[in-house]
């Protein structure tokens, strides 16, 4: 199966901005690049509203001008270009099972944009059973994407957290980057763990080794699969997405992980992938895990 990475536009900065960095990572993973246009014509009775042909051929001339952009950068790229006929998240969600990543444009500091206004981006984001990535359009004075380290938030057990760390050291092993591995934690209530959770605790000699040790045996089979990766380990006291945020200041990439199941009500990205996504200056992979 040809491996794909797939990048929704709509003509904005935004989306030219990941449409580069979808470029990018395809020649990185040797990858062909999937251009798409979520477009559904919906008959309105308004003066002055396009007909369906006008609009057709707004959408083609939209989605070419992003072909062409990216042509123009990435000459020896393999691309295709496609109007998708649907709404634009399930065009998306549809568009990511094909794909080995999605990426969406995001302006970084507040709600999603891309080619998406509102929930949609977070609805996707949410719901994606592959990695999307949000690329925002980078401010001036912040890294080129190529430099830094890839930074990878790392919770749970060493099986919650495989298709997370597996995602960064990829990436890394690609880029010639370093993976700093993340793991934020904080003082529990006294009440909070049972009689073998105080055990364990006791045998690493605390709180904070016992963290240190935990994230240790997560990176133990990944730098065992990607020995040339170098690897910083890191754990620090402290929020979830403050910690990963401020390890992340001077990354190329950020990496988190989202639960794939589905809240009470609608779907959910977690608070620190929210945090990530909102407020982080590089682009953020959200993977989806069990």
């Amino acid at each position: 199966m040809t491996r794909a990475i797939t990048v929704g536009v709509d003509g904005s900065q935004e989306s030219l901005a990941a449409a580069d960095w979808a470029a990018r990572e395809a020649g990185i993973r040797k990858a062909t690049l999937r251009i798409v246009h979520a477009w559904l014509w919906h008959p309105l009775d308004v003066p002055l509203v396009q007909d369906e042909e006008a609009q057709a051929k707004s959408a083609d001339a939209l989605l070419r001008q992003a072909e062409t952009y990216v042509t123009g950068r990435y000459p020896d790229l393999t691309v295709t270009a496609e109007v998708v006929h649907d709404t634009a998240v399930a065009a998306l969600l549809r568009e990511a099972e094909r794909s080995d990543v999605l990426v969406l444009g995001s302006r970084g500091h507040g709600a999603l944009l891309g080619f998406l206004l509102g929930s949609y981006g977070q609805q996707v984001i949410a719901s994606a059973t592959r990695p999307v990535v949000s690329v925002r359009l980078r401010d001036e004075g912040t890294l080129p994407a190529e430099g830094g380290e890839v930074v990878v938030g790392q919770q749970g057990t060493p099986e919650d957290c495989a298709a997370v760390l597996g995602f960064a050291f990829e990436a890394a092993a690609a880029r010639g980057a370093a993976v700093r591995a993340v793991r934020a934690w904080s003082l529990p209530p006294v009440y909070s763990y049972g009689a073998g959770s105080m055990r364990l605790i006791d045998e690493a000699g605390g709180l904070e080794p016992f963290e240190k040790k935990a994230l240790a045996q997560a990176l133990a089979p990944w730098r065992a699969r990607y020995p040339d990766v170098p690897v910083v380990e890191h754990v620090e006291i402290g929020s979830g997405g403050q910690v990963l945020l401020s390890a992340a200041s001077h990354a190329q990439l950020l990496v988190v992980g989202r639960r794939a199941r589905h809240a009470p009500v609608g779907t959910r990205i977690g608070s620190v992938a929210h945090a990530a996504l909102h407020h982080a200056r590089c682009p953020v992979a959200v993977v989806p895990h069990a």
